[in-house]
């Protein structure tokens, strides 16, 4: 476990503390969720990046290669 130490003005931390937001599980929560949207986010724009410009379909080719190099334990990088 970490132990940290915020600041935060007095006015934000007493309505804080009244609304129950400054427990550890309170925090915990914020924390998660804060982090859930942001990995949503990332997500939405990598979907964005691929619909502006989408990956070129591999060859048969490729395919046996990724699956050969899958099945021997080595993968093989995207060519870009």
């Amino acid at each position: 476990m970490t132990t940290i130490e915020i600041t935060l003005p007095d006015a934000l931390a007493a309505e804080a503390k009244a609304a129950g937001l400054l427990s550890a599980e309170a925090i915990e929560n914020l924390v998660r969720s804060k982090l859930a949207g942001d990995r949503a986010i990332r997500l939405q724009q990598a979907r964005e990046r691929l619909k502006e410009r989408p990956a070129e379909p591999m060859t048969v080719q490729e395919i046996n290669a990724e699956i050969k190099a899958y099945r021997q334990g080595h993968y093989l990088e995207a060519s870009s």
